[in-house]
């Protein structure tokens, strides 16, 4: 990979001077590319200053919030670098999440202008605070010269957490954050980049990367508004991407492609996935077929670079780790009482670095239940480190549910699922049941053609690899599962689900760790 490119202190004045920098050098660099609209980083930084300009009239400036609820667009590039020009702090409501956790983050953010293409989003009772559309900024006569100066301490970006779980938390982090995982990216960045982007622009991967793409001149590609492995495919050939990143699900829907072979997709010089699991066939199907190297990334909101594998692992080690800390991070791994484990061991996942956020805006005391003064952050994650350094995540903690007294982590039981042969994709969630407590279901998808097999023969295959108890009472067929904004499982949607089948169709089972009677299958089309 070419060497990290010079830069200045992270800043607002370090964003001039890296946009002075490619527009002398290559003003027609493409910075953005969303259907028909082509974003070059010297319109970029011009029409920023136009909508800054906008902005300040309506009230923003320094350390003032700039809220967008806006889709992944140009027009969501340009007003968060206007924010940013003016060093406001900006942040963004996903539009597909629902009013009341957009009313929270109006809430909690109280957003001196707040920018959206559909004002009948925002609730009626938001606080105080102008709101305009994107076009309206992009209408006036004036335009920002430069930036306001800004300190590397200073507040740059807000990010949520999706909320499917409880009330949104506001993770923010200053330019010195933003600035440190830059550079420490490692091969996910190489400069003339051009970069698949799945995601919504209001998740860390876009909001937390300004650096980044700046530093190594980097092109991002959006997908369309509704995605299609066709649609993906299509994008990654014709706009010659360099990097492709989605989650597992999506790629294995475009690996099964019958067009893939005949497509030249002779650019990608890597592929990255995360935020789900990771069938090693899937792995080996996406080197063969895609004809370049397969890389997992795992990190949160709270620390958006954090765990790599790397060119070079075996598929078994992309598959069932997620590899190894990223630039400065640190890992270890805590029993309740915060006793720091040995290797091998499993417990709470705590990480730190310079890149992570700096606390929950507005909630001192969540940040001191997640976050020492001394920077340690303890994640919603249960995991274990080897003596290498190299991460096993067993699943969040809250994912878990106890059966018969028993503690069950749904990612275990999900490596065993993804072994089969008949199974493509699998999501486990605990069910209530009477007198047990909970009781384990198991949501999956078929391999096309497959025979679809009974729970009978599902729970006899998890019982050769996991304790009995762990197996799940009740197999569900699904077309596919369901996702939420940022296209994680989404377990609270599997969760009801679960309760409803549970409820309609029953399970036999026993408490404890011993066999017990299968329950039935349902196939749910």
């Amino acid at each position: 990979m070419s060497a990290l490119p010079s830069h200045p202190a992270p800043g607002t004045r370090a964003l001039a001077a890296l946009f002075e920098t490619v527009a002398a050098e290559a003003p027609s660099a493409e910075a953005l590319v969303d259907g028909d609209v082509r974003l070059t980083f010297a319109e970029w930084w011009r029409r920023s200053g136009i909508a800054a300009a906008a902005l300040a009239e309506l009230g923003a400036g320094a350390g003032d919030v700039v809220c967008l609820v806006l889709p992944s667009s140009a027009d969501f590039a340009v007003c968060y670098l206007a924010g940013l020009r003016l060093n406001a702090i900006v942040t963004a409501a996903n539009p597909r999440l629902g009013a009341t956790e957009i009313a929270h983050i109006l809430r909690r953010t109280a957003p001196a202008v707040t920018v959206t293409d559909d004002p009948a989003r925002l609730p009626p009772d938001r606080p105080d605070g102008a709101v305009v559309r994107p076009g309206d900024l992009a209408d006036g006569t004036a335009e920002l010269d430069g930036v306001a100066a800004s300190a590397p301490g200073d507040p740059a970006v807000i990010v949520w957490t999706t909320g499917t779980t409880g009330t949104p938390k506001g993770a923010w982090f200053d330019h010195e954050a933003l600035h440190t995982m830059a550079r420490n990216m490692g091969p996910l960045s190489a400069p003339g980049d051009r970069k698949l982007m799945p995601v919504p622009f209001a998740h860390a991967a876009f909001m937390t990367r300004i650096y980044d793409q700046l530093l190594y001149r980097a092109a991002l590609v959006l997908t369309g508004r509704e995605w299609t492995a066709r649609g993906m495919l299509d994008l990654l050939e014709r706009e010659r991407v360099t990097v492709g990143q989605g989650v597992p699900a999506q790629w294995e829907k475009l690996v099964a492609l019958d067009g893939l072979a005949e497509a030249d997709l002779s650019s990608l010089r890597l592929v990255s996935t995360g935020a789900g699991r990771v069938p090693p066939s899937l792995v080996e199907a996406m080197r063969e077929r895609l004809g370049c190297p397969v890389v997992v990334r795992y990190a949160s909101t709270e620390l958006p670079l954090c765990f790599g594998t790397r060119l070079d692992d075996p598929a078994g080690v992309v598959s069932s780790t997620v590899g190894r800390p990223l630039g400065d991070v640190e890992a270890e791994i805590r029993a309740d009482g915060g006793r720091v484990l040995a290797a091998g061991e499993p417990g709470r996942i705590h990480v730190r670095s310079r890149g992570s956020m700096r606390g929950y805006w507005g909630e001192p005391e969540l940040t001191a239940r997640t976050m020492g003064p001394d920077g340690w952050i303890a994640t919603g994650d249960l995991g274990s480190l080897d003596r290498d350094g190299t991460l096993t995540v067993i699943g969040r903690a809250d994912d878990a549910y106890i059966r018969g007294g028993y503690n069950v982590h749904p990612a275990e039981v999900e490596r065993v699922l993804l072994r089969h042969p008949a199974i493509r994709r699998a999501a486990v969630v605990g069910g209530p049941a009477p007198v047990i407590g909970e009781v384990g279901v198991a949501f999956a998808v078929a391999v096309p053609g497959a025979p679809v097999p009974s729970t009978d023969e599902i729970r006899a295959f998890c019982r050769e690899r996991i304790a009995d108890y762990k197996a799940p009472d009740l197999v569900v067929w699904v077309d596919d599962i369901p996702v939420n904004a940022t296209y994680k499982v989404d377990r609270t949607e599997l969760r009801r689900r679960a309760a409803e089948a549970v409820a309609r169709q029953g399970v036999r089972r026993t408490p404890g760790p011993r066999p017990d009677a299968p329950g039935a299958a349902s196939r749910a089309r």
